[in-house]
């Protein structure tokens, strides 16, 4: 049957020894081969205690709510989707594997897509996966009309699965799919459509499964203190093979210093974004500090409807107004780089010649004069206090608020938490109400997101940001499921982001984490996520 989408601290040194184990033409896509692996049987390394910077995700699928954070620590610990992305290498940014398919194909139509799926992989109550078992998680997704659907799993899916028109089981390990228009990047996408045991979501329903979730991901679920605490033990029939440790556990710690205090008691043994101001400390008593270039990208979105924002010569002069490099290197440490440009350094998009806006203060003053501001103006920015790559949000404002009072823009800071600030964001609002927004986010590692982001019909408040020319370059690149060519049209799409210049571009994070040196293994890619099979706690 074919489905049819329906209308729409004190400090001491760090030892191992202090850390405890914590409670017709088809055209074959590259990189889809199977990936199987060797990892060790589970139960050998330890326990792995982890101190994210915001609260938990809901751990039912895609409804998440805690950014990439929650789903690099949970999401994508528990679920998986038909691909992954390969985060095996440290000096390239991942591509996209084989996860619960191994291979697949696009018509020449660009538009209907089939898909090998995995056999032998079982879900972690020892529900068998098929194809299935993929038509019963896009029914939940996508047909209102599905017993298991609900409107926040609905609205969470239409990032990554609202272009699939309709979709059928070929048999028992295969599937077809069908965008409603070429849909080139539908294998990342794909990444993110997490598939749930059916047997788990009829025998509890959404809620059922949010309290106790059931993937094929490389953990299982022990146990929940729900925004705050989850415990995981290894999957010992994961089809890459078992992780290593013994037991995973995501503490939230949203604030950097207990983060840091936490780390040095031994409660946990990993931290996400350790406060700048303590690598040295942290690195002194034994811990590692690793990071790598990824898809980042700490900014500010302006209000160009309306006010002094509306005007582009005033959002270039507050771009050469800031002192990037005095906050990567002073206030973060290095543990970010300088954004001088839309394009996030790490990224194919990213235009080496096309670094725009560098430490010009003068420069800002004129184009203020040019624009009948040289007596400067009044506004206001809502920053989260935390979040999911969000740095050291409230220092950094502090600090743009600093370097634009110097040429005449006086900034009102107004905070929230990152909820807040992205749920108001997602209803096309601006939390407290300001003239802009201060957050991170990704742009080419998922690419489904571009639209949302830059787009002219955006349902995410984006400062009314509206360009015809990077409307159609977007649309011409989803359209090819050629990466180079998607990637030459990005790179043409964000250069005229850049010169009209809707955001603040203030840095590239490095992604920093400190481990303490019990922790093995770790791969740090050039990605938001993580693999953490290879992970193992030493005594």
């Amino acid at each position: 049957m074919t489905h049819h989408r329906p209308p729409r601290p004190a400090h001491r040194r760090l030892r191992a020894a202090a850390l405890p184990a914590a409670t017709a033409l088809l055209l074959t896509l590259p990189g889809c081969a199977a990936d199987p692996g060797t990892g060790l049987p589970g139960g050998r390394g330890g326990t792995l205690v982890i101190g994210a910077t915001g609260k938990l995700p809901n751990t039912d699928t895609v409804i998440g709510g805690a950014g990439f954070e929650g789903k690099r620590l949970v999401s994508f610990q528990l679920y998986e989707g038909l691909t992954r992305y390969d985060l095996s290498r440290t000096d390239t940014a991942p591509g996209i594997t084989g996860a619960l398919a191994t291979s697949w194909k696009v018509a020449p139509d660009r538009r209907t897509w089939t898909f090998e799926l995995r056999e032998g992989v079982t879900f972690q109550d020892g529900t068998p996966f098929d194809a299935a078992a993929v038509v019963f998680n896009l029914d939940r997704y996508l047909d209102p009309d599905h017993p298991h659907h609900t409107a926040a799993l609905g609205a969470a899916a239409q990032e990554y699965a609202g272009s699939i028109a309709s979709y059928r089981a070929l048999g028992t390990h295969r599937v077809e799919l069908v965008t409603g228009k070429p849909n080139g990047h539908l294998p990342e996408d794909l990444a993110h459509v997490l598939i749930a045991s059916p047997t788990a979501v009829r025998a509890g329903g959404s809620t059922g499964l949010a309290r106790r979730p059931v993937g094929t991901g490389p953990f299982a679920f022990k146990s929940q203190r729900p925004g705050e605490e989850i415990q995981l033990v290894p999957h010992r029939r994961y089809w890459r093979g078992a992780p290593r440790v013994e037991r995973l556990v995501v503490k939230a710690l949203p604030d950097a210093a207990a983060r840091t205090a936490a780390l040095r008691s031994g409660s946990v043994n990993w931290i996400e974004y350790p406060h700048p101001d303590d690598l040295a400390a942290l690195r002194a008593d034994g811990a590692r500090v690793v990071t790598n270039h990824y898809d980042h990208l700490w900014y500010w979105i302006l209000d160009t409807e309306k006010g002094p924002w509306k005007d582009p010569r005033v959002r270039r002069a507050a771009n050469y107004a800031i002192n990037r490099e005095a906050i990567a290197e002073k206030l973060l440490h290095g543990t970010a780089d300088p954004a001088y440009q839309a394009a996030p350094r790490s990224t194919l998009a990213h235009e080496p010649s096309g670094d725009l806006y560098g430490y010009d203060p003068a420069k800002a003053r004129r184009l203020l004069a040019e624009a009948g501001r040289a007596g400067g103006f009044r506004t206001s920015v809502t920053v989260p206090t935390a979040g999911s790559g969000n740095l050291l949000p409230v220092p950094i404002a502090e600090a743009l608020q600093r370097d634009l009072a110097a040429v005449g823009i006086d900034v009102e800071i107004r905070t929230t938490d990152w909820a807040t600030l992205i749920g108001a964001e997602a209803r096309g609002e601006v939390a407290r109400g300001s003239d802009a927004i201060a957050q991170s986010t990704t742009l080419f590692q998922s690419e489904a997101l571009l639209p949302l982001f830059i787009g002219s019909d955006s349902t995410f408040w984006t400062g009314g940001y509206t360009n015809p020319r990077v409307d159609a370059l977007l649309a011409t690149a989803a359209a090819t499921p050629d990466r180079t060519a998607r990637q030459r049209d990005y790179r043409k799409a964000l250069a005229e982001v850049t010169r009209d210049a809707p955001w603040l571009f203030v840095v590239n994070d490095r992604n920093p984490r400190a481990l303490a040196p019990s922790v093995k293994g770790l791969v740090q890619p050039r990605s938001w996520f993580l693999d953490l099979t290879t992970v193992r706690v030493t005594p």
